[in-house]
């Protein structure tokens, strides 16, 4: 990627209503509500799908979120899709901006998102790079 963005951010949780998954299991549903600050000045709102099952330490979850503010100066809003696995107690997540989901000054915007939580503190560093938009296909 060509550049970068890091800062801090604050998450907000509030427990939605569980989605049914059939046989008796129900994925936990959350929302939270993020507030970036750094070379990231935006809002975001995420929906958030989580299972665990019977063996300790082993998770996932899928969410798609919503950042929108100013990213190094440029106002915009882009989406970005989370999926989270926790294998026996081995984290890893993969944080991708949707391809075409940039809007405004950030339309075009390509890339991935890190969060590192350190001491209670939620730490962001964006890898992006901004291409020229494509032009809709020709109907």
């Amino acid at each position: 990627m060509d550049q970068q963005a890091k800062g801090e951010f604050e998450a907000d949780r509030t427990v939605e209503p569980g989605c049914d998954m059939g046989d008796g299991v129900t994925a936990g549903h959350y929302r939270f509500d993020k507030r970036f600050q750094g070379d990231l000045d935006a809002t975001s709102v995420v929906h958030m799908l989580a299972v665990g099952t019977d063996v300790p330490g082993s998770a996932a979850y899928v969410a798609i979120e919503r950042v929108a503010g100013t990213l190094q100066g440029r106002a915009g809003h882009f989406f970005l899709q989370h999926n989270g696995i926790m294998d026996r107690g081995a984290a890893t997540l993969l944080l991708t901006i949707v391809p075409d989901s940039g809007g405004g000054e950030l339309r075009g915007i390509t890339g991935r998102m890190a969060i590192d939580i350190t001491q209670g503190k939620h730490f962001y560093t964006l890898d992006y790079r901004l291409a020229a938009a494509s032009s809709p296909p020709a109907e």
